[in-house]
Formats: structure tokens, sequence, C-alpha cells
């Protein structure tokens, strides 16, 4: 990841047994190891993927972000 350009959302796959089939979003952050999950349970990729673009999705990773760098300092 460059320092340069923001990070991307990703949408993957549940890890959680309890919601297998589902997907959920998220947002790798520098100086973390697991990345922060924006939100789950998605019923396709597609569906979590239009949310990531969504008004609502970036209004989401925006306020993640800003969260990460406020606790970095």
């Amino acid at each position: 990841m460059s320092k340069f350009k923001k990070p991307q959302a990703i949408a993957a796959e549940t890890k959680d047994h309890r919601f297998a089939g589902t997907f959920e979003v998220l947002l790798p952050v520098a100086g973390r190891v697991k990345p922060l999950k924006l939100a789950s349970q998605f019923a396709t990729q597609r569906e979590a993927e239009t949310w990531i673009h969504s008004d609502e999705g970036q209004t989401a990773i925006e306020d993640a972000l800003e969260a990460a760098a406020k606790e970095k300092k």
C-alpha cells in the first residue's frame, strides 16, 4: 500500500460460520494487522461492492479513515 494513496475497501466472504455465504466490507488501515470491518452480512459480493461505491459507503470509509488517523496520533 502506497503512503500517498488512500486504502481501498474490499468485499470479502464472511469468515464467521454463523453467517456463511454472506459478504462483508473490510478496510485495510496502516498500522493495523487486521482490517477494519465496516459493514457485514451482504447476500452477494455485488451488493457489498455496490455499498462501497454508494454515498453511505463512501461516508463510512472516510469516517473510518479519519478515526484511524486520530487513534494513530
